[in-house]
């Protein structure tokens, strides 16, 4: 059984169109075979009234006719129409018997012709009309018969169930252009619900089309109910996992204050293992906060906004830093250029790359854009630091997987903002830059697709 429900509809069409069709040459065969046998028999019964209104009974008890039936074939021999009176004492027959003698009958009565299927004097099968009449109304009964052969028939059957067989398989043809046609059109609703559900995977917040269709009702009004289901979980798990990271804040600065408090202490060797874990622990909980952005932020429309501004804006907070004041920031981006992202969500992507790279870069980190008219299809940031390995690049952005054991010191900056990419609608890729450190680019292709 194929797969394809398209390809079952029209293969179980097809086939029922076929039977029925079948069935239809079959009954319409039989039909026409039997309303021409009606016909010969009428044509015959009608030439043995002619017989026997001229036919009468001499003195001497034989058969006189006074008029044979007019039809030409009667007086050819073997010609397959045939007539023969069979009385007491003579036997009158047609020339086209010639010879040859058509069978008695005892089962012939004189209220009504009857029909039967006998061998023919010069022909397999034939077709056989017979009555019994008085030619005088005192006078002894004759058996008057008349036959005609069934080839004709035959034939002519042949003949009509291949004509028939011909307009039957074009109509055939036509019925299953017209199911093909049946079939897309009762699919379509269900190509809507395949497009509404892929817009349903890229934002979860849209919904399916319940009214569309009556039949496909349930199941788009079931597919919005899982969607709102799962939405509600989803959203339940984030502020859980929010309010949890937000709680574990006020206990992490305090156990800070203890680790500096055992510093002044002397306890150094201490110090430093709980500011290990300390940093693990803060590590984790801004890694959860940025998760729960980025869920929020895949969950909003798209928006436009400038690039250039918020870079900027970025770069003039870290130039006040400890480690950015020393770096040299090189800006390539066109002042008109606009990211298909909301402001706030760029500057929080743009952020946590631009931090990352400030943290790492001995003098420069650079930035440039391409752009399509003032769209911003991609985003490349450089460095010059120490960067991480080749072997190690496609290991970094692995799912679940902890950015800070593949060397170089790119550890939860990047797994923010790779989180944050995807959250609005880009793909972050690495490679090594020439300016000997990391090389971060993000692609927004569907900003490429609609130039």
């Amino acid at each position: 059984m194929p797969r394809s429900l398209r390809l079952r509809l029209l293969l179980g069409a097809a086939i029922a169109f076929f039977l029925a069709l079948a069935a239809a040459w079959v009954a319409m065969t039989l039909l026409f075979e039997r309303h021409i046998e009606r016909r010969i028999e009428a044509d015959l019964q009608r030439e043995g009234l002619q017989l026997a209104a001229g036919m009468k009974i001499a003195a001497d008890g034989t058969l006189q006719l006074s008029r044979q039936p007019a039809d030409a074939r009667f007086f050819e021999p073997a010609s397959g129409l045939y007539w023969q009176v069979t009385g007491p004492r003579s036997t009158l027959r047609s020339r086209s018997l010639w010879d040859q003698e058509l069978p008695a009958s005892a089962t012939a009565e004189g209220g009504a012709w009857s029909t039967r299927i006998v061998e023919g004097p010069f022909e397999p099968r034939l077709l056989l009309v017979e009555r019994r009449i008085r030619p005088d109304r005192h006078g002894e009964t004759v058996l008057l018969q008349l036959g005609h052969e069934e080839k004709t028939l035959q034939t002519a059957r042949a003949e009509f169930g291949a004509e028939l067989a011909v307009f039957l398989a074009l109509l055939w043809t036509i019925l299953a252009a017209a199911s093909w046609v049946q079939v897309e059109l009762g699919l379509r609703p269900l190509l809507s619900i395949r497009r509404e559900v892929e817009a349903l995977q890229r934002n979860p917040h849209a919904r399916l089309d319940a009214s569309s269709v009556l039949e496909i009702e349930p199941l788009t009004r079931a597919i919005n109910d899982l969607a709102d289901a799962r939405a509600h979980d989803l959203a339940r798990a984030r502020r859980r996992a929010a309010d949890l990271a937000h709680g574990l804040k006020t206990p992490l600065a305090a156990l800070s204050a203890q680790s500096r408090r055992a510093r002044e202490a002397g306890a150094a060797e201490a110090a430093d293992g709980l500011d290990r874990a300390i940093a693990a622990a803060t590590a984790a909980v801004e890694s959860e906060l940025a998760r729960s952005r980025a869920s929020a932020i895949q969950g909003a429309p798209p928006r436009n906004c400038p690039a250039l501004p918020a870079i900027e804006a970025i770069i003039g907070v870290l130039e006040r830093t400890e480690f950015g004041a020393k770096l040299i920031f090189e800006t390539d981006v066109s002042e008109a250029a606009h990211v298909p992202v909301a402001e706030e969500d760029f500057m929080e992507l743009m952020g946590a790359l631009l931090e990352n790279a400030a943290r790492f870069a001995r003098r420069r980190v650079r930035i440039a854009g391409c752009c399509h008219d003032t769209a911003l299809e991609a985003l490349i940031i450089e460095d010059d630091g120490p960067g991480i390995e080749s072997e190690h690049l496609s290991k970094v952005l692995m799912r679940g997987g902890r950015l800070d054991e593949v060397g170089g010191g790119h550890g939860l900056g990047l797994a923010i903002a790779h989180d944050l990419a995807e959250a609005t609608r880009g793909t972050m890729s690495l490679s090594r830059s020439e300016l000997g450190g990391l090389k971060i680019t993000i692609v927004w292709p569907h900003v490429q697709a609609d130039a």
